[in-house]
């Protein structure tokens, strides 16, 4: 997951335009031709767009932005370590 990438993503877009993404390049990955590579690929922006939506929500629900995005990272960081 790269944070620039969420904070963009949160800035210049609304969470059903990201949930619509993440929802078509999942059916994407369903089809058998899909390469190794580019499913690599496609969950990496699947990550990325998934973190955007939970940082959105939570700046949603009144958390501030900088505040969103390190409790967001923090999660991230403590589900690796287990």
């Amino acid at each position: 997951m790269k944070l620039p990438v969420i904070k963009h993503l949160v800035r210049e877009n609304e969470v059903q335009k990201l949930e619509h993404t993440i929802e078509v390049l999942e059916s994407y990955t369903e089809h058998r031709s899909v390469k190794d590579e580019e499913m690599d690929v496609i969950g990496e922006l699947i990550s990325n767009l998934c973190g955007a939506v939970e940082v959105k929500h939570s700046i949603d629900g009144g958390t501030p932005e900088k505040d969103a995005c390190n409790n967001f990272m923090q999660k991230v960081v403590g589900s690796i370590d287990r």
